[in-house]
C-alpha cells in the first residue's frame, strides 16, 4: 500500500514522530521540502516539513503537534492506517553549499524542520552549531538527532527545566558577544522566534534564513492562501519557498495572517474533540 504508516512513536506530549512508506516522495525528496497531506478523506490539507527521508526504504519521518483538528485526526491514525491523500515532495529545496560555520535554530517542532538542513549542510563540510529549545524538558525534541551531527550543541527549555534556562534567540546574541563568527543562521520555528532571531542577525549582517509555514491549502500556487510579503513583494511560500531570507520576511503581516482564522480553528477544535470522544477514538492526551 501507498502513503501507509509503518511506525509511530510519542516523542513528547501531543507530538508524534511518524515514519511513512511513500517510495516515490522518499525519492525525490530534497532537504527543505515538505509534504501537503489529508489524515482522513473529509480532513483539510495540512502541510508537513519533511524530517528525513530513507530512500532504500521508501519511507519519510513527520513530526507531528496535535493542535489542530487535521493534526488530531493524523494522531489518531495508527500502523497500518493508509493516509488517503499525500502529496510531495513540494517547494524549493535548501540552498546546500559550503558556507563555513552555520548556526542551525530550531524551536518547538521547528526543531523537526531544521533537522533534514541541518545533516545536508553538514554532509558538504559545514561546521554545524545547533541550538534547539522548547517551552520544558517534556517538550524538548530530537536532541539525540541533533547530537549526532552538530559539532556544538546548545540546549534551552523556557523554564529552565532542562539545559539552559532561556530562549534559542538569547542563546544566539550571547554567542555573538562572546566573539563567535557564523557565516549563516538558518532557524525553524515560531514566527515570533524566528523574527528575533533575523533582528539579532540584521546588526551583525549575517545572512540568514527562515522556513516559513504560514496557511497553506493546496500546495501548488493556485489558491495563493500561503501568500506573504518578502522584500515588499506578495510571494506564495508553496512554490517560492517555504524558505526565505529572514532579513526581508514582513513577520508582522505574516502573523496576522496565520491569526486570522483563530476563532474558527478554535470551535472547530473543540467540535472535533467531542466527535472523537463520542466515537471513543480519542486518544490524544
Amino acid at each position: 500500500m501507498v502513503n501507509t504508516i509503518i511506525e509511530k512513536l510519542k516523542i513528547a506530549p501531543d507530538i508524534y514522530r511518524f515514519e511513512i512508506k511513500t517510495p516515490l516522495v522518499a525519492k525525490k525528496f530534497k532537504a527543505g521540502q515538505f509534504v501537503v497531506l489529508r489524515p482522513l478523506s473529509t480532513s483539510e490539507r495540512i502541510p508537513l516539513t519533511i524530517m528525513c527521508a530513507d530512500k532504500s526504504k521508501g519511507t519519510i519521518i513527520l513530526i507531528v503537534k496535535a493542535i489542530g483538528v487535521s493534526t488530531i485526526q493524523l494522531a489518531n491514525l495508527n500502523v497500518g492506517d493508509e493516509i488517503p491523500d499525500l502529496l510531495g515532495p513540494l517547494g524549493r529545496p535548501s540552498e546546500i553549499n559550503f558556507y563555513g560555520t552555520v548556526v542551525i535554530i530550531g524551536g518547538g517542532v521547528g526543531t523537526a524542520a531544521s533537522f533534514a538542513v541541518a545533516e545536508a549542510l553538514k554532509k558538504a563540510g559545514n561546521r554545524i552549531i545547533s541550538i534547539i529549545g522548547a517551552k520544558d524538558r517534556d517538550f524538548l525534541i530530537l536532541e539525540e538527532e541533533f547530537s549526532r551531527i552538530s559539532d556544538e550543541l546548545f540546549v534551552l527549555t523556557d523554564d529552565g527545566s532542562y539545559g539552559k534556562k532561556g530562549f534559542v534567540s538569547e542563546q544566539l546574541k550571547e554567542l555573538y558577544h562572546i566573539g563567535y563568527k557564523f557565516d549563516r543562521v538558518v532557524a525553524a520555528g515560531p514566527l515570533v522566534m524566528m523574527q528575533a532571531v533575523a533582528t539579532i542577525t540584521r546588526e551583525h549582517a549575517t545572512p540568514t534564513i527562515v522556513s516559513l509555514n504560514p496557511i497553506m491549502v493546496d500546495g501548488i500556487g493556485m489558491c495563493g492562501g500561503c501568500r506573504a510579503l518578502v522584500g515588499e513583494k506578495i510571494v506564495f511560500v508553496c512554490v517560492d519557498g517555504p524558505e526565505f531570507d529572514a532579513h526581508q520576511v514582513d513577520f508582522e503581516s505574516l502573523m496576522r495572517r496565520n491569526n486570522a482564522y483563530r476563532d474558527i480553528e478554535s470551535r472547530k477544535l473543540h467540535e472535533c474533540r467531542i466527535d472523537l470522544q463520542l466515537k471513543g477514538d480519542f486518544r490524544v492526551e
